[in-house]
């Protein structure tokens, strides 16, 4: 498949990576040309200068044969018309990066429809998306939703007290009883391990693993002595968009929210939309008026300023005073790895959020029915559906020769889930649920090719 990039920046920059591990065809467009050659010498990609919204650069890049445009630059004004220019030639698919609320306030799906696009993203909208749902597991570092809301992905962090710890997934799988789950990967430090049954967790290591959705509390309670619960007190540093946006569904949820904002004038703004949450007029670095609004209080922490280090410095001023769980904003994902070593419990970029949601769109469809890149890792969840093809007819799955550093965490057969041992017998029609590291996708197409 052919793609053309409009943007350099971040989000171009993990999508330009991602998809040409996956062998696609990519041309990435960006009028910094430093940029685009540090790029072309890291990536296998195509690199043309200029601005997406001119006609001539946008065919000097091979629109006409092009099946994927996205445009994600920093400006909504060259996104909108590089997407609107692009209408003229034969591109099936068009996505466009839009920071203005103006696109959101009557739904994305007029705005789409008026201007022929198919998905319009907002990074803060979806980095609010993805905080709701962190809140919702409150324990856990990392959701993934698969099967309709079924079937979640979860990361934990293993503590010394653990029940989970020092045992071997042998042994946690003959101790579930009815109660069933998968371990998919353990992070420990830089790597990534599809664990296999003498694999033991160790104090540190971040535990992902599938299950039901009405299963979590008592897997969180057997191998993590932990209970997912709605916090009561959230305090949210940064009183921009995505502060509004999270403070404004947690007053829906009747949580007790009070925000911070340094601007004034934004604080009036917050004040009047705002119906129950205490807007707080003031700086997120000054650490005895956070401490005097009760920070050290909080059982929820959201740090979502426009400054890295103001985000940085509150989540651990918040944790070092006790604070139960912090979520912070980083424009940088490149630290995102470190900030875990300093007790930062949930790093997020909106950048590499917006990245994988536009991921989750180009896959979706066909058999690839979704997919979910964990933040801060090179892995990858997809849930995939089995050819119907009599070679797949029951099956076992011990016996699907599946490509190493992936693994199958649960089997969606109608509106049944199952969560699967090498035993389990496949049919046509299955949706399967795997963790894979990126370098297993293209063995994973192939193996359920049609």
């Amino acid at each position: 498949m052919r793609i053309i990039i409009v943007g350099a920046g971040m989000v171009g920059y993990h999508l330009s990576e991602k998809l040409s591990e996956e062998g696609q065809e990519v041309v990435l467009i960006d009028q910094d040309e430093s940029k685009l050659r540090r790029l072309e010498r890291i990536l296998n990609i195509q690199t043309i200068r200029g601005s997406g919204a001119s006609a001539r650069v946008l065919e000097e890049a091979g629109i006409a044969k092009t099946d994927l445009f996205i445009a994600v630059t920093d400006s909504d004004e060259v996104n909108l018309i590089a997407c609107i220019i692009s209408k003229n030639y034969n591109v099936t698919t068009r996505i466009a990066r839009v920071r203005n609320d103006d696109f959101y306030t009557q739904g994305t799906s007029q705005a789409e429809k008026a201007l022929g696009i198919d998905l319009l993203i907002s990074p803060d909208l979806a980095m609010a998306d993805e905080i709701m749902q962190l809140i919702n597991v409150s324990a856990a570092f990392e959701v993934a939703e698969f099967a309709h809301g079924q079937v979640e992905l979860l990361g934990y962090v293993a503590m010394e007290d653990h029940p989970c710890v020092g045992s071997t997934l042998l042994y946690l799988r003959d101790m579930q009883g009815i109660y069933d789950f998968v371990i998919v990967a353990i992070t420990r430090g830089d790597q990534t391990i599809i664990p296999h049954g003498q694999d033991t967790i160790e104090a540190g290591d971040k535990v992902y693993l599938v299950t039901r959705k009405t299963d979590v509390p008592v897997v969180e309670r057997l191998l993590f002595n932990a209970e997912s619960q709605a916090p009561e007190n959230v305090f949210i540093v940064g009183g921009g968009t995505i502060g509004y946006l999270v403070a404004r569904r947690l007053e829906q949820k009747k949580i007790n929210v009070r925000i911070v904002e340094q601007d004034a004038g934004r604080c009036e703004f917050l004040s009047e939309q705002l119906e129950h949450a205490m807007v707080l007029n003031s700086d997120g670095l000054e650490a005895q008026d956070l401490l005097d609004e009760g920070i050290d209080q909080a059982d929820l922490v959201i740090a979502v300023t426009n400054s890295d280090t103001t985000n940085i410095l509150s989540s651990l001023l918040a944790k070092h005073h006790g604070t139960k769980k912090c979520i912070t904003h980083i424009n940088s994902p490149g630290f995102i790895p470190m900030l875990g070593k300093l007790g930062i419990d949930v790093a997020l970029s909106p950048r590499q959020v917006a990245a994988n949601m536009i991921l989750r769109f180009v896959r979706g469809g066909g058999k690839i029915v979704n997919v979910a890149t964990l933040v801060g890792s090179d892995a990858e969840v997809i849930e995939i559906k089995v050819p119907l093809q009599e070679h797949f007819i029951d099956l076992p799955l011990k016996d699907l020769d599946f490509p190493k550093g992936s693994i199958v965490g649960a089997i969606i057969r109608k509106d049944q889930v199952i969560i699967p041992s090498g035993n389990t017998k496949l049919q046509p029609g299955d949706n399967l649920v795997v963790f894979f590291t990126h370098k297993a996708l293209s063995s994973l197409e192939s193996l359920f090719h049609e």
